[in-house]
């Protein structure tokens, strides 16, 4: 019986679709290199297209918009690798979309332009700039890039931890009545999921509309293939984001990191929590795992069916009408002004950094105090001149990393970052417990963000993200105290606990040139 298992078990490793992936990817290596020797006589010729096309390749990049240390980095791999440099950038750099997608990008953004603006109201933006100025500049830049209005008859509830999150997503789940909208970067079988999968199931068998997309590399090693089957099956209409495809030119750089909940249209839930166990500290993976998210009732939601709606009929290819799921066609009673709340969503297929121009403009417009929670601390230029600047102005700069890595090479750089902003008056804390997953601000007691935009290259850059910028609203001092409380669980670092030896500062320096790509 014990060998009848053992077989078993080796016979599912084996067909593990991460397995069978790297079993492909390799034997496409082996095929290229067969290729090349096969071929060896015409190498003279393949050299020179190589390098005409590194060169161009170079030409591009010193003359695009993109970051100057994504620039960099790709120029030193071309440099390091002039015959297969090109090559590799044209396979893997990123952003080039087929004429096609170009097409259904567009269309999305059509969808945004005319749907997202649905509820934009000028005396609104008057009455804002009316109360501040600068929250009406902040406010206006969201509108701008994002597409994105700010509302009021809006209320948010903030979510210190994941469990919290989870109980009361159960609570309105089960309050559905129209239709619910799911979209997350990971999903996995468990305790969060399972009870999350039996409401979706009822919901639908009893005629809602009910439909959740979910990321297929976020998933990758959390769902078996195919699993998206097993959801419709169950009445549950069901998208995966940019299905993974093992080939060497594949260009999965582009990853929905997106949490998003919306509910019959006025509830609607977002932060940095996926639906896995360890999100709510059912599998104790990394320590404490703690993370925020909010939940909004009331106007703003429309901007997070928006955002849904708008990338699920750019993978299902279909065509509707966003009006019909609007806030005030199912919400029972007006919700009272109570502060204002702006939801954002980052798209990577365009120019606009708009996760991290949020993050910019909060920094610099800060006054007493700016107070970060991040799980990766691995930034660009712009954000550590921000940081450091802030700093030095005397503005009480504070950032959260984890103590406990979840990837011991991203733990690297993000500690590599420390003495730079260390030496300004930044302050850093490790979070002792575990990990810190969430991602939120708070500014001078005022301004606050929460979402799922990490301080990375990948979130900031590669990733679809969201989040949701307030001020004014009382969720604001919950967040406050919630930082504080978190504060005083975390550890000062200090600038002896940044003396290492030669050969890890050696590591992280290297880790750190390369952090564009991570």
């Amino acid at each position: 019986m014990k060998k009848h298992k053992n077989v078993k078990s080796i016979f599912s490793y084996l067909y593990n679709r991460t397995v069978i992936v790297g079993i492909s990817i390799c034997i496409q290596a082996v095929v290229l290199v067969i290729m090349l020797a096969r071929f060896s006589h015409y190498f003279p010729i393949f050299y020179a297209i190589s390098i005409l096309l590194s060169i161009g390749a170079v030409l591009w990049l010193v003359n695009n918009r993109a970051n100057p240390a994504y620039k960099i980095v790709w120029i030193l791999v071309i440099m390091a690798f002039p015959v297969f440099g090109g090559i590799f950038y044209l396979m893997f750099s990123g952003k080039q979309l087929s004429r096609h997608q170009r097409k259904k990008m567009q269309s999305i953004y059509n969808k945004v332009t005319q749907y997202g603006t649905f509820q934009q109201r000028q005396d609104l933006e008057n009455q804002l700039q009316q109360d501040s100025l600068t929250a009406f500049r902040q406010s206006r830049y969201i509108t701008n890039a994002a597409i994105t209005p700010v509302y009021q008859n809006t209320s948010g509830e903030y979510f210190p931890l994941g469990e919290d999150k989870f109980a009361r997503m159960l609570e309105e789940l089960e309050k559905a009545e129209h239709f619910i909208f799911m979209e997350y970067f990971i999903i996995q079988e468990g305790k969060m999921w399972n009870a999350i999968f039996d409401i979706l199931k009822r919901k639908a068998a009893q005629g809602l509309d009910v439909r959740l997309m979910y990321d297929d590399v976020g998933c990758l090693l959390t769902l078996p293939y195919k699993y998206h089957q097993h959801i419709e099956q169950a009445g549950i209409k069901c998208c995966v984001f940019n299905p993974f495809v093992p080939l060497l030119n594949a260009r999965m750089n582009n990853r929905d990191h997106r949490k998003i909940c919306v509910i019959d249209g006025w509830v609607g839930f977002t932060g940095g929590i996926n639906l896995a166990d360890e999100y709510i500290n059912a599998y104790p993976k990394h320590g404490h795992w703690k993370d925020t998210g909010i939940m909004l009732k009331g106007d703003a939601v429309w901007s997070l069916t928006v955002m849904f709606l708008s990338l699920w009929d750019y993978v299902r290819g279909i065509e509707e009408d966003f009006s019909q799921f609007s806030p005030s066609r199912y919400q029972p009673t007006a919700i009272p002004s109570n502060g204002y709340f702006q939801p954002y969503s980052d798209s990577p297929l365009d120019d606009e950094t708009v996760g991290e121009n949020v993050y910019l403009n909060l920094i610099y417009q800060a006054k007493k105090y700016v107070h970060i929670c991040t799980p990766y601390l691995i930034v660009d230029n712009e954000m550590v001149v921000a940081l450091c600047t802030a700093a030095k102005s005397g503005v009480d700069v504070k950032i959260i990393t984890p103590h406990h890595a979840d990837k011991w090479y991203v733990h690297a750089v993000t500690r590599a970052y420390y003495p730079v902003l260390m030496e300004s008056g930044v302050q850093i804390y490790e979070y002792t417990p575990g990990f810190i997953h969430a991602k939120s601000f708070v500014v001078d007691g005022e301004y606050a963000t929460v979402g799922t935009v990490n301080l990375d290259y990948r979130s900031l850059y590669l990733h679809f993200e969201c989040g949701v910028w307030m001020y004014g609203a009382p969720c604001i001092q919950a967040m406050e105290e919630d930082y504080q409380l978190t504060l005083s669980k975390s550890q000062l670092f200090t600038k002896e606990d940044c003396r290492t030896s030669w050969w890890a500062r050696l590591g992280q320096s290297m880790l750190r040139l390369l952090a564009p790509l991570m």
